[in-house]
């Protein structure tokens, strides 16, 4: 039950930001500018050093107000340790079998990246609760009717190349929801963190009004 409420308020909430930054301040302040417009579901990436330790900060920090899960997560070693963080999701770059097995265990939502049928149709076999469609921006918003032919069970996450011209597009063409990373926070280079909040409500606008 704990996965099925955790997927569910993530397609609710349609929009999901990955969260990367070159030191922890960095990626906590982006986090914060982000939750501060609205911003429900955040995905932590792994690339960030000490992620699992901002992690835990993050979740005690936003509670129940927020989902923090952890993003290129590239093993189960990895996504162990996250979910001993507290993640309440794991979201990986391509699809991994031992990761899915972990996360299935331990009722936690898996969106590993895939760009093929049968990548997709792996990932189902395994568990795999959202299909990251990753990069997102090699396609077009049609793939996702494409694929619904013969897959209309599959839920489908575009991320990669999702902006507030198209995301219209992508959700009315069956995305459950979106993952948006560096349309959003690539002010925070800058240290320009009210862009980044400035940027992110303007997303969480969009999805409100699909």
């Amino acid at each position: 039950m704990q996965k099925y409420n955790i997927m569910q308020d993530m397609i609710n909430r349609k929009l999901a930001v990955v969260i990367r930054g070159e030191n922890i301040t960095m990626a906590e302040k982006t986090a914060d500018a982000c939750f501060q417009a609205g911003i429900k579901t955040l995905e932590l990436t792994f690339t960030v050093p000490g992620a699992n330790d901002l992690l835990t900060k993050l979740r005690d920090k936003y509670k129940e107000d927020a989902l923090i899960g952890a993003g290129t997560v590239l093993d189960s070693e990895t996504a162990r340790v996250a979910i001993l963080a507290g993640a309440s999701f794991i979201v990986s770059p391509t699809f991994d079998k031992a990761t899915a097995k972990l996360c299935n265990r331990y009722a936690i939502p898996y969106i590993p990246g895939c760009m093929t049928i049968n990548e997709m149709m792996e990932a189902l076999d395994y568990g795999a609760s959202i299909i990251k469609l990753f990069p997102g921006n090699v396609f077009s918003p049609s793939f996702i009717g494409n694929i619904h032919g013969p897959l209309p069970q599959l839920s489908i996450m575009p991320t990669g190349g999702i902006t507030l011209e198209n995301i219209d597009e992508w959700l009315n063409a069956g995305a459950v929801m979106v993952g948006v990373g560096g349309e959003i926070t690539k002010p925070a280079k800058y240290n320009d963190y009210s862009k980044v909040e400035q940027l992110a409500h303007q997303f969480q606008q969009k999805v409100g009004e699909s």
